[in-house]
Order: structure tokens, then C-alpha cells, then sequence
């Protein structure tokens, strides 16, 4: 029997995705609408120079990543999974099919074996009924770079800045191939790094998912994956400090056509509140500016959790100079905010 927990408030005996897929629709039914059988979201509004669809998905329990992101300005359909499991590639063969421009759609993909899977398996159906389709695959996660894995580096918060440009290109009339090709720069010049102080929450105990005994958990992943190493908790300056200083040493160099500063995403991780996550974006400016790196944007929230992980992430990416007004573009989706610019 399962005693009192801490987390979660999940209908008895139920699966949560349904009931707060469902609770999402109703609560923005100005901007999304909600198809059941399979579940998916889709727009209600995209600009109508929109000659490309653009999809995203993944596993529940990083909301609002992605249905939050569900709008003009940024993506056309959602398919939502499971909590930390892929949705179904039927899902997203319907959310394609909806979003689907008249050149075709855009899958942006976390790097992720079963989102991976999912997704290609629906855009070869799609292929087959004469839709064109591109993938742009995320995978900013200094943590897992460079270990001896089949998948290489985790798709984690740049997804969101990979979502937001490209949603704006897309609004503008970009085409598929130049979208696909702009999400691959964008992918490719995002790196981020999550700590953790708790694990998220086990579903069936209420009791956190692994144990850290008083340490950091340095390089969690989004679904509750154990970093390679927890370390002695160290102050927050110095902890930030170290991030922002690994961050950026795993950026590629700038690229040819000018260096505009970078975007940082200062994003929590589920059970981190609002005023820490203030004094991390205050840590990690500073410590951009000792770098002498000219910060393009800054965004602060929750928005890539892992359930509630107390914890967060540090994202940056190195912009280019046309890429900075795509940032800055409006969106209008439930989860965007707006976004400050140097």
C-alpha cells in the first residue's frame, strides 16, 4: 500500500497524461486544440505565410515543454507522450499531418533513442502519402558528451531556443529546406549542463527517485538520468561559476558570418523556485560578462522540468547576427514569455 506523498495529485489509478492534456486544452482553448485518438495538439493560429509545418514531441513531465510552445511564433502540433516516454509515432503521424505546410514539416527531435525511433517510423509514412519532411535533432548536453554511447549527446533546453528561432523563421516563409537548416546551426551552436539537490519524485513511493545524501547530482539528465558524478555542494557563486565556464568551453567557435553574443536559459527543473532561479540568472550574467561575452538574450522559468527535479539548467547559445531578431520575434503561445535583449 502507498502511503502519503509528497507528490503526486494524479487522478486514482490513472494515467495523469490524458486528464492533463485534457486540462491544458481547456485552460488554452483560444490557442490549441486537442485530438484524443491518438493523443496530439495542434494550433489554432499560424501566420499565413507559413510554408512549413513545424512538430515537436516527447514525453510528459517536462511541462510546459512542448505543448506550452503550441502557437503562432513558434510550433504547429504537439505530440505528447507518456511521462519521460516518446509518444507513439501515430501520434505523431496525426500531429504531422496537421501541421503539415505545403512544403512539408519539420520534426524537431530530442536526441533520445525512442523519440528518435518514433519519429522516423512517422516520417517515412509520411514520405509514403507524399509529404515532405525534415528532421532537426537537438542534443546540447555537455554531460553526455563524448561518452561511448549509441546516441551521443541528450537533446535538453535548447529545445526551446531551437523552437523559438525556427518558429520564427517559419512564420517569415523559410522554406523546408532552409528550416531544417537553421535548426541544425542553431542545434549545433547550443550547449547546456543540469544540476540536481533531489531527485524527482517516484510516482509509486513518493520518495525521490535515487538518493543524494547532502551532494549535487553534476550533469542530470531531464528524465531523472544519474549524472557521471555527484560532487560535495560547493557555494552557489562557484557552482554557477563552474557551469558557465564548462558551458562555454564547449561551445563551437563563432561562426564565419559574425559572433552576436549568446542567449542564456536559466531553467528550473521542477521544484526550484522562481527567486533562485532569479539569483542564478544574476550569477550566470556575471559570469558571462568576466568572460567578456555580450549576452542576446536572457530567459528565466521553468521550462524544460524533469517532473519535480530540484534542480536546475544553463543553457547558452552562441547567436549569430541574423539569428537575434528570430529570437526576438513575438510568439503567442501559453508558455513563452517575453524575452529581454541587450
Amino acid at each position: 500500500m502507498i502511503g502519503p506523498m509528497p507528490f503526486p495529485f494524479h487522478p486514482a489509478g490513472d494515467d495523469p497524461v490524458p486528464a492533463a492534456v485534457r486540462g491544458f486544452a481547456r485552460a488554452h482553448a483560444d490557442l490549441v486544440t486537442l485530438h484524443e485518438d491518438p493523443i496530439h495538439l495542434v494550433a489554432r493560429h499560424r501566420a499565413p505565410g507559413r510554408r512549413v509545418g513545424l512538430v515537436s514531441g516527447g514525453g510528459s513531465g517536462h511541462e510546459p515543454l512542448h505543448a506550452g510552445f503550441l502557437g503562432r511564433g513558434m510550433l504547429d502540433a504537439v505530440a505528447p507522450g507518456p511521462v519521460f516516454t516518446s509518444p507513439h509515432n501515430k501520434a505523431v503521424l496525426h500531429a504531422s499531418r496537421a501541421a503539415a505546410g505545403p512544403e512539408g514539416v519539420v520534426h524537431i527531435v530530442k536526441n533520445y533513442t525512442g523519440d528518435r525511433i518514433n519519429f522516423g517510423i512517422a516520417a517515412e509514412r509520411l514520405r509514403m502519402e507524399g509529404v515532405d519532411v525534415a528532421r532537426v535533432l537537438v542534443d546540447d548536453d555537455l554531460a553526455t558528451d563524448g561518452l561511448d554511447t549509441a546516441t551521443g549527446r541528450r537533446g535538453t533546453g535548447a529545445t526551446v531556443v531551437v523552437e523559438k528561432i525556427l518558429g520564427a523563421a517559419a512564420d517569415g516563409g523559410a522554406g523546408l529546406t532552409e528550416v531544417a537548416t537553421l535548426g541544425a546551426e542553431v542545434a549545433a551552436a547550443s550547449r547546456s549542463l543540469a544540476v540536481a539537490s533531489r531527485a524527482q519524485s517516484s510516482a509509486r513511493t513518493g520518495e525521490p527517485a535515487f538518493a543524494l545524501d547532502g551532494q549535487l547530482d553534476y550533469g542530470v539528465g531531464i528524465h531523472g538520468e544519474r549524472a557521471r558524478r555527484s560532487i560535495d555542494r560547493p557555494s552557489t557563486e562557484d557552482l554557477v561559476e563552474r557551469m558557465v565556464g564548462e558551458i562555454v568551453d564547449g561551445l563551437p567557435a563563432p561562426a564565419p558570418s559574425g559572433d552576436a553574443g549568446v542567449v542564456l536559459v536559466v531553467n528550473g527543473m521542477g521544484g526550484t523556485a522562481l527567486l533562485e532561479l532569479y539569483v542564478l540568472a544574476e550569477l550566470a550574467s556575471a559570469a558571462l560578462e568576466r568572460r567578456g561575452l555580450d549576452r542576446a538574450g536572457l530567459l528565466v522559468g521553468t521550462f524544460v522540468p524533469a517532473l519535480d527535479m530540484a534542480g536546475f539548467s544553463l543553457t547558452l547559445t552562441r547567436m549569430r547576427p541574423a539569428w537575434t531578431s528570430l529570437w526576438s520575434a513575438p510568439a503567442q503561445t501559453a508558455a513563452f514569455p517575453r524575452t529581454e535583449t541587450s
